[in-house]
């Protein structure tokens, strides 16, 4: 099975829990994983497999632990063509820019030649009180398109 690099980005910890179910959720379907919580870009292989998960705060921006990779991004501009991704946003459908900071990334990674594999999943928390279950129901569709 194909090793997967969970990345994730979290003000008040959501994203990190719904990273880690995630983790247990593919290492239970066989897949190897490394989950990294706020990386920088030199921590994460230019290639594989990667699954962003990341809450949104203010209006529509990355969390603080996110940003260094987000702007390594935009300064190095390196080749992601051999990245596949997932992109799990968690947010607030009563701000205007819900979901905002995973639109950004996958956005940049796109242009920097990354390829989504499946939908892009939106997890609102005024609807889901426990993201980590939406998120259960998304990876097990997910994984299988890999």
């Amino acid at each position: 099975m194909a090793n997967i690099t969970l990345i994730s980005g979290s003000t008040l910890g959501s994203a990190e829990y719904v990273a880690e179910h995630l983790e247990e959720k593919l290492q239970d379907a066989g897949f190897s994983t490394e989950t990294l919580h706020g990386p920088e870009l030199d921590d994460v292989p230019l290639e594989g497999i990667w699954l962003l998960v990341t809450s949104t705060h203010g209006a529509g921006e990355l969390p603080d632990n996110l940003l260094p990779f987000f702007d390594a991004l935009q300064e190095k501009r390196p080749d992601l063509s051999a990245v596949r991704f997932g992109a799990v946003g968690i947010g607030n459908r009563e701000y205007d820019l819900f979901c905002g900071a995973i639109k950004q990334l996958e956005t940049l990674l796109s242009e920097l030649g990354a390829k989504r594999v499946g939908d892009r999943l939106e997890i609102d928390v005024l609807e889901h009180e426990i993201p980590e279950d939406p998120a259960e129901e998304w990876v097990a569709s997910w994984y299988p398109q890999l």
